[in-house]
């Protein structure tokens, strides 16, 4: 196995016209935080983007940046942080999960995992930034798409497409996203000793109010199942003991305020516990909570109502609902393939992803929600025009794919 470490678009181009005359696959890895989720590849070769790094340009007025795909999302947070600006999509930080170390991830392999963290509630998910992209296809071309601006029509929406499709269209090179100012000051809190049903009942109220939270998520006490967790990065959660909503909240002074009082009023009796004080940045994500945990996880999407029954159903060891409760993170004992998973996610009207598992259980496990009849033939024909000798990370999402 050959490794090619690449540090621009040309050498990428040229490692990707070797492996097509040669007809060796790739696996495409960036830092590897995240060569644990999806099936397990058995490629010939790696390209290793993690050299094709760096701020092409940055511009603060405009509220947009580009930067090449092996960039370190810390590096571009930093960045947006010293003009008091964010990526509104919160790029979720998935690598210690996987045993990698934090705030490791580059902003290509965020894109290519569609990695959206709390803030997506308010912001969007991670294709709904993504304004364009250099990238090489399969036929080893490099090309863009999309564009440098938000309003941006031109050509097929492929910012979209590459979201989430894990690298198999091929290496992303460069990416443009769209930023957003930082508010002068947030306000972090829980709600406390909700079950369940009021917990779900309460978030969805908050989310049909005015007052925009830019995080939203329920920890559970002890899940009714076993003992609780806190995620590592809401450590104050370890002193409340018992289920919790999570909501953070931001605004200028006066506008906070406001804010602060519905939420009280919408909390009525329960009991509210300031965890981090105005003006404390903090970055929230409800699947944290599984990081030193030896359990299965998986991810389900659902409308909030779907959540109690979901969970009343599964019974799983562990859970904890991010998003508004649109997403849901289930922790269930290892040997689970998939069998049941897609189709308590179908029955709900919702989907849901293998995001964690031993490699033995991501070779045997339906790992994403298994595709009909049409919808995979329209896979492996888009699969087909950007890489028709199946080079990119073969497998990595379906089998023959």
């Amino acid at each position: 196995m050959a490794t090619f470490a690449v540090s621009s678009e040309a050498d990428v181009v040229e490692a990707v016209r070797g492996a097509r005359e040669s007809k060796r696959t790739l696996e495409i890895v960036g830092h590897g935080t995240k060569r644990g989720f999806g099936r397990p590849v058995e490629c010939e070769d790696v390209l290793d983007l993690s050299g094709l790094n760096g701020i092409v340009k940055y511009e603060p007025d405009e509220m947009i940046v580009t930067a090449r795909a092996g960039t370190p999302v810390a590096e571009i947070e930093a960045a947006l942080a010293e003009h008091n600006q964010r990526l509104g999509f919160e790029p979720a930080d998935w690598g210690p999960l996987f045993g990698a170390p934090p705030n490791a991830a580059t902003i290509g392999g965020v894109l290519s995992a569609s990695c959206d963290g709390s803030a997506a509630i308010r912001y969007g998910r991670c294709r709904d930034h993504l304004l364009g992209f250099r990238a090489v296809n399969g036929f080893g071309e490099a090309y863009k798409a999309g564009g440098k601006v938000v309003k941006n029509v031109t050509g097929f929406d492929l910012p979209k497409l590459f979201c989430g499709a894990m690298g198999t269209l091929g290496p992303l090179t460069e990416v443009t996203l769209r930023v957003f100012p930082r508010s002068e000051l947030e306000w972090l809190v829980a709600v406390k000793d909700l079950a369940p049903e009021y917990a779900l009942a309460l978030m969805r109220a908050i989310s049909g109010s005015p007052i925009s939270p830019t995080a939203l998520c329920y920890i559970p006490a002890i899940n009714y199942y076993t003992a609780p967790r806190a995620p590592r990065n809401v450590p104050e959660l370890s002193r409340i003991g018992a289920g919790a909503v999570l909501v953070r909240l931001d605004g200028s002074g006066a506008a906070l305020a406001e804010k602060r009082a519905v939420l009280r009023a919408l909390a009525g009796q329960f009991h509210l516990v300031d965890l981090a004080g105005e003006n404390s940045i903090r970055r929230i994500d409800a699947g944290s909570m599984f990081e030193d945990s030896p359990l299965d996880v998986w991810r389900f999407d659902v409308p909030t109502t779907s959540v109690v029954p979901l969970i009343a159903k599964m019974q799983p060891a562990e859970w904890a609902a991010d998003c508004g409760g649109s997403r849901v993170y289930v922790a269930r004992t290892p040997g689970y393939y998939g069998q049941h998973e897609h189709a308590y996610a179908a029955e709900f009207e919702g989907s849901c992803i293998l995001l964690r598992a031993s490699a033995e259980t991501r070779k045997r496990a339906k790992i994403f929600a298994p595709e009909t009849p049409v919808r995979a033939e329209l896979t492996k024909r888009v699969k087909a025009a950007f890489d028709p000798l199946k080079l990119f990370n073969p497998g990595r999402m379906w089998e023959g794919v």
